[in-house]
């Protein structure tokens, strides 16, 4: 066994599918936040302030496209926030709105699933290191 923990995370063979997965989808979700609330539903005729609920998800991009696995978790943790306001909003607001907000489940159900997928092999393996006392 080798001292050093990074080494045992090292064998992990990396989910590039479900890394591009987790972008695409978030991508996805911030352009939808984007146009949503500026032209294809606002709240108010010309576009309304909730435009900036996308920006918590463009500062997330950049760490998913590099594949650190911190953004991946604390990303994946966030969308549920976007998970249930689609929920809401696919249950109340009148069309289109409602079929955005299903669109935006959908999308976040992508990225966490798309996450977790990306992120669950690293979490194995730093458990049996901890484990195996690495």
């Amino acid at each position: 066994m080798s001292a050093n923990p990074r080494d045992a995370l090292a064998p992990i063979a990396p989910r590039r599918g479900a890394a591009l997965g987790a972008f695409a989808t978030l991508a996805a979700l911030t352009l939808l936040c984007l146009a949503w609330e500026w032209r294809l539903a606002p709240l108010r005729p010309g576009g309304s302030a909730l435009v900036l609920k996308a920006l918590p998800l463009a500062i997330a991009l950049p760490g998913v496209l590099r594949r650190r696995l911190y953004t991946m978790q604390w990303a994946a943790m966030l969308v549920l926030l976007y998970f249930a306001e689609g929920i809401v909003r696919g249950m109340t607001d009148p069309a289109p709105g409602n079929r955005l907000g299903w669109i935006e489940v959908a999308l976040a159900l992508g990225f966490f699933v798309c996450a977790l997928a990306y992120v669950a092999p690293y979490k194995r393996a730093a458990r049996r290191a901890k484990r195996d006392g690495v």
